[in-house]
């Protein structure tokens, strides 16, 4: 017969160091990630995709960094070949300033903390530098059993354009003139690449880091 305390330690090595509950934040890259493979299993080869910089695999993902004159093209083999024929989203960053003196990390406590005073806590590690100030990514969708993600990224810096992929998924229209309208990105090629939420008279793009904090004032239907 087991002991009530050899019971306990035994079901705590059962649930491991963490106690059986959601683990505490440590250095490390994160979980390795799965293997992208299309329909009965094949696995998928992006060696070949045109402009092909980088392959990167993290949490789970896989982000095909291209270069971004041959952005069409490498669209097109993505859906032509591979069969990532639906593009769901087009979501830029911004990284001004990434990696430069600041906040290093935060721990937040009962008493909270000053949002204005850089911290010393937290993750003690410099993150990668970034090769442009701006990424935009291309979230594509093979429409297949089971379906399959990837994601197709350009970097670029302020003032530099990237080549409209409308004419390889349709979808891009209002995507790309969203990223426009928001981050100032300018897509060549673009049938119509005019703001989609803000007024044509809107002064800046809300979602830069350089962006004045302050915006702009409200404006109403019928005024002046």
């Amino acid at each position: 017969m087991w002991s009530s305390r050899d019971r306990c330690e035994r079901a705590a090595a059962a649930r491991g160091v963490d106690g059986g509950h959601r683990p505490a934040a440590r250095e490390g890259d994160g979980g390795r990630a799965a293997r992208v493979r299309a329909a009965r299993g094949r696995v998928l080869n992006f060696n070949r995709v045109p402009g092909l910089v980088e392959i990167r695999e993290a949490k789970g993902e896989t982000t095909l960094v291209v270069d971004t004159a041959r952005l069409p093209e490498a669209g097109r083999h993505l859906r032509d070949e591979l069969g990532f024929n639906f593009l769901s989203d087009i979501a830029a960053a911004d990284y001004l300033g990434w990696g430069g003196k600041g906040v290093s990390g935060y721990i937040g406590t009962v008493s909270g903390r000053d949002l204005n005073k850089p911290s010393t806590q937290g993750f003690q590690r410099l993150p990668p530098t970034k090769p442009r100030r701006f990424s935009v990514s291309y979230h594509l969708l093979a429409l297949q059993t089971p379906p399959v993600r990837v994601r197709l990224q350009v970097w670029l810096d302020d003032g530099e354009h990237v080549p409209s992929v409308v004419s390889v998924w349709p979808t891009a229209d209002w995507h790309e003139r969203e990223q426009y309208d928001l981050m100032g990105i300018v897509f060549d090629g673009h049938p119509n690449l005019q703001r989609i939420l803000l007024d044509e008279d809107w002064e800046g793009h809300p979602l830069r880091k350089d962006y004045p904090l302050g915006g702009e004032p409200g404006r109403f239907s019928g005024e002046a």
